[in-house]
This record gives C-alpha cells, structure tokens and sequence, in this order.
C-alpha cells in the first residue's frame, strides 16, 4: 500500500506521525511519501522538502513567499499524480493543503480538465460550525473523506458531500502527570498550601503581546486576596524572550517553564488549582489534567469586529462546546478586562465544583479511554481505500 501525506504544522506532523503508526499495525506492507515533520520522519517518511516551509502564518509572512509557496503547491500535486498512491491524505493545513488536493482532482492539460482517481482525505475539519460555513462545500470539490476531531463535526462534513469520520482528539492519548508528579513539583518550589495559578497567555507573539498586561493586572488582584498565591507559566516555543520581558513588571513574578521540559509543563498542569488561558485546544488540555480555567482572550481590532459578526455560536472554549455546558467562564474582545477576569477566577478558585463534570464529559466524548486516535484514524483511512 502506498500512502501520500502533507502536514504543515508541528501538530499536523504529530497527527500525521500517530495515524502512520496505526496503519503500520494495521497494513503488512505500507509506503509512505509526501511532506512532514521530524515525529512523521520518525516512522519512515522522507519529507520532499522541509516541513518549516509551509509553517508560515500572517499576509507579512506570506506575501514575500507565494511564489515559491505556488511552485512547491505544483510540485507537491505533480509528485502525487506521479507517485499515484493509494489515498492522498492531507493534515490540516488548508492553505496549502487543499491547493494541492485541488490541482491533482481537477487538473487542466491542453484546456481540459480531468481528475485522477486518487482518494483524498483531509485530516482535521474545518471549524464551520463557528464561522464560514461555505468552507465545507468548497472542500468537498476536493475531498472525498474528513477525519474529524471534534464529535458533533461530522454532520456538518456530511451534509456538504463527504464522508466524515470521528477519530478522537489527540489530547487523549497525550501523556498527564501523576499526583505523585504535581505534589513533587509544589513541594520543589514551595508552593506549600497557597493557591497555585497557571498562565497560559497564549503561543504567538501577537497572543502573548495582547494579553500579558491584562493577565499580570488580573493575576494582581488576585493576589490581594490571597497573598500566599504564586503563578506558574510555561513558556511556549519561540516567544520565551517576550514572555520573560512582559512579565517582568507583573505584581507576581511566575515561576516560568521553558519550552523544553514538557515533563514539568505536564506536572505544573496537574499541580494548578485554577488556569488563566487564552483561548484554544490548550482548554482540552487542561480539562485532561482535570484543572479548571478561566479563558481570556482579544485580537487586533479588525479581526474582533469582523469574527464577531461572522461568528456562529455563543461560546469559543472547546470544553463548553463539547460538553454542551457553558460552565468555563469566558472573556472575549471588549470583555477581556481585569475587572472582569479577576471576580471569575477568584470564584472558579473558591468553588471549582462546577467545571469537574463538564471536563469529564469533555474526556469521554474525545475518545478517551478507546482506541488511541491514531489507531481509529487509520481504520477510517482503510476503509476510504476499500470503498474505492
């Protein structure tokens, strides 16, 4: 069996790594080719060109680049058609990925168009049930099947023309800390009984600058009412500078976890009392460590007025959504203030009872304690063959 994939991201490239995987206990003699990381490396594929090429975000960073970006978008479909594989799976991703998807179902030669008869799944759908719905029906040009990571996404794939599979979301199968763990962790800084608060102020630089003196005033009201507070924040890859100079001036200093020990980040996640985050998947983690939150977030001021109105539902945090509660609390745009942030957290402290069922439910209706996604992704990628 020969299997073509392209991931873009470092998470795309550990959802790639964990389905190729699944498909090796699954498939005696499998072949892989495409695009990927080091952990999709790791279990045997040679990436035509390095995945940091496409791990690009913003029109700044872009425009310099679409051209080459455009030449290796050809080169990628060419490669495929060539290769003429099994089933072609593309890993979130969509500006690059469905591009290529696009060229290799619909190529024009000699003013025709025709399409190869490759199957085409798209790993991660996309959010329509937040915004821009249409997204769906112009993928479905494309891609025949979507692995979906979120289980009430796939109606929405289905009732666009394709076919959709719930695999589970890869936060199940990520490692937690032990109690032992997050005891050891509290007990190495002298945390003792006091209140221990994670900040979470977000991965990119745009996040953290907006959000740090917001979570430094929050976190200092905090404090007044519990002196004993400290706060812990583990520093995200490439914006460790930025967050160690923003959080100089903050009321409490954090103690701060560098990038590179996702042991004492996982420990730090168990050993918190409340979390401070921004707004993203960084929810379900800390619903998997059992750890209540309170979300906060903001964007430039163009982005807020135009998602605002093409927003679909009334709540952005993963765990709400999934549970169908809306028991996290929540501060977005115009909301994200100290003065309201700082009530909200000082009540989930007092009283986290509320979010313990929610993260639960979230867990289970994830795929948590089934088969590891990976595992069922590649299932479904099997059967995508076989029904072609």
């Amino acid at each position: 069996m020969k299997v073509f994939l392209i991931a873009g991201e470092p998470s795309g490239d550990r959802l790639g790594a964990a389905l190729m995987a699944g498909l090796k206990t699954l498939v005696d003699e499998v072949e892989f080719l495409g695009i990927g990381g080091t952990e999709m490396q790791a279990q045997g594929l040679q990436s035509r060109f390095p995945m940091s090429e496409l791990s690009i975000m913003g029109i700044a960073e872009v425009a310099p680049k679409y051209f080459h970006l455009k030449r290796r978008i050809r080169e990628t479909a060419e490669a495929v058609v060539d290769a003429n594989p099994d089933v072609l799976i593309t890993i979130d991703s969509p500006d690059f990925c469905l591009r290529v998807a696009k060229i290799v179902k619909t190529e024009e030669v000699e003013g025709l168009t025709f399409g190869h008869d490759i199957p085409t799944v798209h790993y991660v759908a996309p959010s329509v049930w937040a915004w821009r719905p249409k997204r769906a029906a112009k993928m479905a040009q494309w891609i025949d099947h979507v692995l979906a990571l979120l289980p009430f996404e796939p109606p929405y794939m289905e009732a666009a023309g394709m076919g959709c599979d719930f695999v589970g979301h890869p936060v199940v199968a990520e490692p937690i800390a032990t109690e032992a763990e997050a005891q050891a962790f509290r007990d190495q800084r002298q945390i003792g009984d006091g209140p221990l608060v994670l900040a979470l102020p977000g991965s990119r630089k745009g996040e953290v600058t907006r959000l740090a003196d917001r979570f430094g005033e929050t976190l200092g009201r905090v404090k007044r009412e519990h002196p004993n507070m400290q706060v812990v924040l583990p520093v995200a890859q490439g914006v460790d500078a930025l967050v160690r100079e923003l959080t100089a001036t903050w009321p409490v200093q954090p103690i701060l976890i560098p990038a590179d020990q996702p042991d004492l980040k996982r420990a730090a996640f168990r050993a918190a009392d409340v979390a401070l985050a921004a707004s993203g998947t960084v929810s379900l983690e800390l619903a998997a460590s059992s750890t209540p939150m309170v979300i906060a977030y903001d964007m430039n001021w163009l982005s807020r007025i135009l998602i605002g109105r093409l927003l679909k539902v009334d709540t952005v945090t993963l765990v709400n959504l999934v549970s169908e509660t809306r028991v996290v609390p929540e501060f977005l745009g115009a909301e994200c203030t100290p003065d309201k942030i700082a009530p909200a957290l000082l009540a989930t402290l007092a009283d986290p009872s509320a979010q313990s069922d929610a993260m639960e439910t979230t867990m289970a209706r994830l795929g948590k304690g089934g088969d590891a996604p990976g595992l069922r992704a590649a299932l479904a990628v099997l059967k995508v063959i076989d029904a072609a």
